[in-house]
């Protein structure tokens, strides 16, 4: 796995470097002083997992995340504690605080190595390969960025050009059209209900019989979504209602 460490002390970053000696699955490929300079180097060498501090001489580590079009696996470095759930709300792998202790790298990189085996890191829909439940997307609405599984994402709702993702208690809006996102998702777990709608057929609640031959479907949000006529006949096959 390539990863660059980013932390404006050059001791930091050469103790860092040594403790990851000792986990050969760790290749550190680069390392820079700052979030410029570390955004430039993510975006050219695109590396799967960043050591990101966040407290640097002008762009924080989180002002770097919400620059990025895609971004690798995180795990904060930092010597102050008060981030911690900042860090956490962009779905950071971890948090770990400097002087780094051995074993609590260590533990991260377990943790690291757990999550690959369960899912392949994407970027925020930006290539063309379709994403399956277990994929992770980075999703980024303003300033606020997480890091989200498809298999948490409820919903899909069209807004102009703009597409609103629904999971958990968030609804950000990302730039990409409905019929741009439809071509992205598998579609043994994700249906096209409407024109303004894709919903995770894995998070549905309740069917119920709808006006004019339609379907109704209650998600696990509680949002309620109407199948069109058309795709209600889609929707029976494929479930073999």
């Amino acid at each position: 796995m390539r990863a660059i460490i980013i932390d404006d002390e050059r001791l930091a970053r050469a103790e860092l470097k040594k403790l990851l000696q000792e986990f050969p699955e760790i290749e550190v490929i680069d390392e820079a002083a700052n979030a410029e300079e570390g955004f430039t180097k993510i975006e050219s060498l695109h590396p799967d997992l960043i050591f990101l501090d966040i407290q640097m001489p002008g762009k924080t580590g989180f002002d770097l995340l919400a620059q990025l079009e895609r971004a690798p696996q995180v795990i904060f470095t930092t010597a102050y504690d008060e981030f911690a759930l900042k860090a956490f709300e962009v779905n950071a792998l971890d948090y770990l605080l400097k002087p780094v202790e051995p074993k609590r790298l260590a533990d991260a990189i377990h943790k690291l190595q757990g999550e690959n085996k369960e899912l392949k890191l994407t970027g925020e829909f930006v290539n063309n390969s379709i994403l399956g439940e277990h994929d992770q997307v980075f999703v980024k609405d303003g300033e606020r960025c997480w890091f989200v599984k498809l298999s948490e994402i409820r919903l899909f709702e069209s807004v102009g050009n703009y597409a609103k993702v629904f999971f958990g208690p968030n609804k950000p809006l990302i730039l990409k059209s409905l019929n741009a996102l439809e071509e992205r998702l598998d579609e043994k777990f994700f249906f096209r209900a409407n024109r303004k709608h894709i919903v995770n057929l894995r998070l549905i609640e309740k069917i119920e019989p709808y006006f004019n031959g339609g379907l109704l479907l209650e998600l696990k949000g509680g949002e309620k979504i109407e199948v069109s006529r058309r795709q209600t006949v889609k929707f029976k096959e494929m479930m073999s209602l």
